[in-house]
């Protein structure tokens, strides 16, 4: 079995294969002063809910944009696994031309967005990624990530307009009863859900606009399926998909299918 994590600055998604198939999946707050004896007993310890231990896993796969997790989990990932540790980064082979101006520049949840889009989905794609950044990846019909957009995300910018006003308050994250909110809380939901709505339409028209055929257009991350409901320019929600690029990529580096 693979060990894949998912290391953002919001969430951390945990997932375990056996072979192409994703068994069981775990989201959890990323906490960046974790040490690595810390990372290695709460791993361990969420693995084994499963029943699993190092002597069932054949390999760890591990996207991190958040440094000192990144340190912590290369360091914990001999311990998890009997067997490859596989760290997205420069020199790992992902299968696709990164043709940017500086390749190293883009995270690596990014890259894993869209090595699987572009497996799963085909060429042209757009991947929007709901997470503390709203990211747009673009992969041409030819397999290569060409570029992308990165807006503030949605639970950002609410707790960014929370902390600069003294009126207005956190809401949940649903549709209000109609677009003209009816109280302060349904103006704030209007603005939330069908503002993130329309970025995400305007972004991706300009987008599929660059190209003369048909784009396909998958989201994924935490808060997707509250958003795309809403979109009339997102055919696909996939909410493991940075764990099924990670499995690619591991498999891509290591020559194995676990």
């Amino acid at each position: 079995m693979l060990l894949a994590i998912d290391v953002g600055n919001t969430h951390t998604v945990i997932g375990l294969f056996r072979g192409a198939e994703l068994t069981a999946h775990w989201r959890i707050a990323t906490v960046a002063e974790r040490t690595a004896d810390e990372h290695r007993l709460w791993l361990q310890n969420i693995i084994g809910t499963e029943g699993f231990g190092r002597e069932h896993l054949a390999g760890v796969a591990i996207a991190s944009v958040v440094p000192a997790a990144t340190s912590a989990l290369r360091e914990v990932g001999p311990y998890l696994a009997d067997g490859p540790v596989v760290v997205v980064g420069p020199g790992i082979k992902t299968g696709m031309p990164i043709l940017i101006d500086n390749p190293h520049e883009v995270g690596a949840d990014r890259v894993v967005n869209a090595v699987a889009a572009y497996s799963r989905y085909g060429g042209p794609a757009i991947v929007v990624d709901f997470g503390t950044a709203t990211t747009f990846d673009v992969v041409s019909g030819g397999g290569e990530y060409i570029g992308g957009a990165i807006a503030p995300g949605l639970e950002v910018s609410v707790e960014a307009l929370h902390g600069a006003t003294a009126a207005l308050r956190t809401v949940e994250f649903r549709p209000p009863r109609t677009v003209i909110g009816k109280s302060t809380v349904e103006a704030l939901q209007s603005g939330i859900i069908y503002g993130y709505s329309g970025l995400v339409d305007g972004i991706n028209d300009r987008i599929a606009a660059a190209f003369s055929e048909p784009v396909q257009r998958v989201a994924t991350g935490g808060l997707a399926s509250t958003i795309v409901p809403h979109c009339r320019t997102v055919e696909t929600v996939d909410e493991f998909l940075t764990l099924e690029g990670l499995r690619l990529v591991f498999e891509r580096n290591t020559g194995t299918v676990q």
